[in-house]
Parts: C-alpha cells; sequence; structure tokens
C-alpha cells in the first residue's frame, strides 16, 4: 500500500514539475515570428527598429513574448538581399518586414505567398510595387514614403529660399533606386521656372560618393538635393561632413540628415512611419490578407532646420522660413 501511495505522489509531483514546461511550450508554439530585413547596418537604424517596436508594442505585440523579430543587416550591399530574405524564409516568418525599395524588390522577386509590409518604400505605385494604393495586389501592403515625384519641387523651392545665390544646384541620386527618374524629371520641370540649373549625380553605392562629391565641387555646384535612398540615410554622417567639407548648402528627405549637422530636410518622419507601419503587421497577425489593406501614405511633412549648420555656411536662414519650420536645431 506504502509503495502505491508513494508512487501516486511521485506522479503527482512530476507532473506539477512540468506543469511550467508545457507551458511554456504551449507560448512559444503562439509565438510569431517576424522577419526584418535592413539594407543598412543595424547602427544607423536602430531608432527605427525601435519606432517599430513601439508600434507593435501599441498593438499588444511584446518581442519575445507573443513575437520574436529576426534582424538581419545587408550592411549597405545591395547583392546580400537576396540571401537574408531566403534566410528569413528558410526561419517560417509569418511576415516579412522591408526597409527599403531594394528590400522589398528582393522580397518581392523572392516569395508570392508570405506576407510583405514594407515600412518606407519610396513611390511603391510609381516603382511598380503595387497596382494600386487602395487596393494592392498580391502580397505586400505597408508605407510608401512619398506622395508622388512632386514633393522634389517643393524641395527645390525650399532649398533655393535657403540659398538664394545657389543657382547651380546637384542632385545627388542612386541609379538602382527606381524612383529616382521620377524625381530627376520633376526637379527639371521645376528648375526652368525657379532659374535653377540642375546637374544630376549618382553614387550607387557608399564607395561611390567620394566621387559624386569630387564632380560636384569641380562643376561648382552651388547648393545640393539628395533624394529619399536607403543607402544614403545610412551613410547621412558620411554625406553631411562631405557637404560641410565642399561648402554645400544641402537639402534633405529624412531630418536624421540634420540631426546629423545637415543643414534641412523636409519631408516624412521615418520613425513615424515605421511605428504606422505596425498596424499593417499587426492586421496581418491577426488574419488580414495584404492584398485587403490599403497602402498608406504620409499624412504630415516636417521641415527641420539646423542654425548651427547654416552659420558654418556663413548663410542667414530667412525669418519667414525660420517661423514656417517644423523644428529649428540651434
Amino acid at each position: 500500500m506504502d509503495r502505491v501511495v508513494r508512487r501516486d505522489v511521485l506522479f503527482a509531483v512530476g507532473a506539477l514539475l512540468t506543469l511550467p514546461f508545457v507551458a511554456k511550450a504551449q507560448q512559444l508554439g503562439n509565438v510569431r515570428r517576424i522577419g526584418y530585413v535592413v539594407l543598412n547596418d543595424a547602427e544607423s537604424g536602430k531608432h527605427l527598429l525601435a519606432a517599430f517596436r513601439q508600434g507593435l508594442r501599441e498593438r499588444g505585440w511584446i518581442d519575445s513574448k507573443n513575437i520574436v523579430i529576426e534582424d538581419l543587416y545587408a550592411d549597405g550591399v545591395v547583392d546580400r538581399l537576396g540571401a537574408l530574405v531566403a534566410e528569413v524564409i528558410r526561419l517560417k516568418v509569418d511576415v516579412i518586414v522591408t526597409t527599403s525599395s531594394a528590400t522589398t524588390w528582393a522580397a518581392k522577386d523572392a516569395t508570392k505567398s508570405i506576407p510583405i509590409v514594407m515600412t518606407a518604400s519610396a513611390d511603391a505605385l510609381g516603382e511598380g510595387l503595387v497596382t494600386s494604393l487602395a487596393h494592392p495586389s498580391g502580397n505586400i501592403t505597408g508605407m510608401t514614403f512619398l506622395v508622388g515625384p512632386e514633393i522634389a519641387g517643393k524641395q527645390l523651392q525650399l532649398l533655393r529660399d535657403l540659398a538664394p545665390a545657389a543657382s547651380r544646384v546637384a542632385v545627388l541620386t542612386n541609379p538602382a533606386n527606381r524612383s529616382h527618374a521620377a524625381l530627376a524629371r520633376e526637379l527639371k520641370i521645376a528648375a526652368q521656372s525657379l532659374g535653377a540649373q540642375i546637374d544630376v549625380l549618382e553614387a550607387r553605392s557608399p564607395d561611390r560618393l567620394d566621387n559624386a562629391f569630387a564632380v560636384m565641387a569641380r562643376e561648382h555646384a552651388g547648393a545640393l538635393l539628395v533624394l529619399t535612398d536607403s543607402i544614403f540615410v545610412g551613410q547621412r554622417r558620411k554625406i553631411v561632413d562631405l557637404a560641410a567639407r565642399t561648402r554645400l548648402p544641402a537639402i534633405y528627405y529624412q531630418r536624421e540628415f540634420v540631426d546629423a549637422g545637415g543643414l534641412a530636410s523636409y519631408g516624412p518622419s521615418l520613425s513615424d512611419t515605421f511605428r504606422r507601419a505596425a498596424t499593417g503587421v499587426d492586421k496581418i497577425l491577426r488574419g488580414a490578407k495584404p492584398a485587403d489593406i490599403p497602402i498608406e501614405q504620409p499624412t504630415k511633412f516636417e521641415l527641420v532646420i539646423n542654425l548651427k549648420a547654416a552659420k558654418a555656411l556663413g548663410i542667414t536662414i530667412p525669418q519667414l522660413l525660420l517661423q514656417r519650420a517644423d523644428e529649428v536645431i540651434l
């Protein structure tokens, strides 16, 4: 009898000891997996991943609790993106989050079944990533960074206001970025009415930046407009430093350049875009199909001006422009 009782007690104790492990296994079974593929390095975009995580937390998704984010980085090498996307597919992710147009194209080419959420596509419709913003086809949804190429004309006008004496404007482009051709065309049209001459210069990779700025100096450019591009954002400190060395007043799309010491930026907030992209991920994890989730466009554009950079360039910012700025960095 004692042997039977002892056996029953040991069985009960064993069952109690295994309960936490069973519960943990059940919890892990409910964890959703997100692939997060980045063209640049981890350091340059850590604030954007933090904004994306914040957006997920606001919707009840906590990293290492009910989601796991598999973040992979190409360190600025476009040719690595295909292998990174293949890796997140191998990890059986529920959704792939892409952080640049190049990353989205790599994911689009790799899978037609796994949902893809863009955080910062340059121009999703113009680039051909989707056929409609309201009803995206296939497995792609998310955010598009631009409302259209018209923003380039607005930026050129702001640059002329910042540096009215600069009639020759260099435009830094990446020929691998499928949105830049339309933006460059828009700038040439806008330049005619603004009395400016546009010189389009290319940098496909970080190692081509020095040469592009050498050409700007040789051609006596008076100002610089940097088109939106993930590689440029990743290299923002180098670009800002090169602009300062060549004494070029420059305007950028992202405030990250101004935070790095650049003169001015005009465009939507990258951090806000990444935070809002979590909405699409949330809907997909709860059962929605990407084709039924409209592509979101930016609703607010911010003008940020750095007075310290202006002083270093010997520029006096017009008072009306300072009053229009959303933020002035002293």
